[in-house]
């Protein structure tokens, strides 16, 4: 018991200073390949790559909820993005109410980019680990992120 108890220590402890500095590098990444772009705008960037790609919905309220944003807040970062290249909205064929968002050449090239960064990630993590090991990390992580999923965003 007590021993599951330190390692639980360790563990947030741990969780905290990576996701940290898992954010800070991921920052500094950014601002030093697209330099005219937050973190936060590639996030919304890559939302609507994935959206797009998966044929998921891609208008401006679907985007504005899967980033739990308010319809508000979308609206002014999309204005940013527009205005910089990197989306584009679009009037919906069948509904001329609905917009949706589609990322121009620009911001495909940004997205790839992001991407060149999340999979050095995985892979520098991965590469130091055995199969074995690599399955019970993702079976953790899953744990964590559907603790957060269920608990924050449900």
């Amino acid at each position: 018991m007590e021993e599951n108890r330190n390692y639980a220590r360790e563990l947030n402890g741990f969780l905290v200073e990576v996701f940290n500095n898992i954010l800070k590098t991921e920052e500094a990444y950014v601002s030093q390949c697209c330099p005219d772009l937050s973190l936060r705008e590639m996030h919304l960037i890559e939302e609507v790559c994935r959206a797009v790609d998966q044929g998921r919905d891609n208008r401006s309220s679907a985007i504005a909820a899967a980033q739990h944003v308010t319809a508000g807040t979308l609206t002014v970062a999309v204005n940013q993005l527009e205005a910089k290249g990197y989306l584009e909205r679009v009037r919906d064929g069948s509904d001329k109410r609905s917009v949706r968002l589609r990322p121009t050449p620009k911001g495909r090239e940004a997205d790839r980019r992001h991407g060149d960064f999340h999979r050095e990630l995985v892979e520098a993590a991965v590469e130091r680990l055995t199969a074995e090991e690599t399955a019970v990390l993702a079976r953790g992580l899953n744990g964590v992120a559907a603790f957060i999923q269920e608990k924050y965003f449900a």
